[in-house]
């Protein structure tokens, strides 16, 4: 068996550790998870059984085709698809038991085109509240009627949920409520995703849906205290060298020694994902202590 040099390291412990925390600061309302993008490059299959069996029950995907890789090998939980229906009809999204979030009014023409209210097929809606991404405004809703949807979920996405006391989050918050008494129901309401778990009750509603602080990945100090990494790059050390005063390191000579010093090569790079970009950027650590990608 060939031994590769580097190795990704994934402590699922410290997973479900950062998805309980966040339950917990979130304890009046659900908790589900965002598993995107093969839960953002880690697995969606192991990491969809593993909080499964930690009790979430609400699991969020960009596309079918994610969701459809998960929903045929498990019928349990909640799936949603953030990305509406695309070019898929939906009846699909009906036979497999997944709920499309619509996103636009062309989407949601469809729905009601296509009689989806009477074939009872469950939906979402992603509502603009001042991101201006995906997301339907109250002007386009214009002459549907709302009043006879059932929604699944309604959600919104905030711009700047990791400045704690920026007041546009409050903003698209109050914007968000405008939208309740549009439907006839709404089973879930969730505004929140990771960063803006920390903003408090008020923003919490009926479901939070975490994404990347479940995988250890914070924009803020409060956070940073709160989760734990889940991800480590590992590499051998191929050759350790000893260069004198004003030697060059990499290419294009972006690196000059000002003393003699000690570096170590790394049996690491573009295969791994490490781009040249790290170079006098990254760090990487060594029985505790910090270096600098040189």
């Amino acid at each position: 068996m060939i031994k590769p040099n580097a190795i990704l390291e994934i402590k699922t412990k410290n997973l479900i550790h950062n998805y309980k925390t966040l339950s917990t600061i979130a304890s009046s309302s659900l908790a589900g998870a965002t598993l995107k993008a093969n839960a953002y490059g880690i697995g969606d299959l192991e990491i969809y059984k593993l909080l499964y069996k930690n009790n979430c029950r609400h699991f969020f995907f960009a596309s079918l085709d994610e969701a459809l890789t998960i929903r045929k090998k498990f019928r349990k939980g909640n799936i949603y698809v953030l990305n509406g229906i695309e070019d898929h009809n939906f009846n699909i999204f009906k036979k497999f038991n997944i709920v499309p979030i619509l996103n636009s009014r062309k989407e949601l023409e469809k729905f009601v085109k296509d009689n989806g209210i009477n074939k009872k097929i469950k939906i979402g809606l992603q509502v603009e509240t001042g991101l201006n991404r995906l997301g339907i405004s109250i002007k386009d809703l214009g002459s549907i009627s709302t009043n006879k949807l059932d929604l699944q979920i309604l959600i919104s996405h905030l711009a700047s949920s990791d400045e704690l006391k920026n007041k546009y989050n409050q903003k698209q918050n109050n914007n968000f409520r405008l939208y309740f008494n549009l439907f006839k129901s709404i089973k879930y309401k969730s505004l929140v995703s990771s960063m803006g778990i920390l903003l408090g009750k008020d923003f919490h509603y009926d479901l939070i849906r975490p994404g990347i602080s479940i995988y250890g990945g914070h924009y803020n100090s409060k956070l940073k205290k709160k989760i734990m990494p889940v991800v480590t790059l590992k590499a051998k050390i191929l050759q350790i060298k000893t260069l004198s005063k004003n030697e060059y390191v990499g290419y294009n000579q972006t690196y000059k020694t000002h003393d003699k010093i000690i570096i170590a090569i790394l049996g690491i790079g573009y295969g791994d994902g490490i781009s040249r970009i790290l170079s006098n950027n990254g760090e990487a650590m060594y029985k505790d202590e910090t270096f600098i990608i040189i």
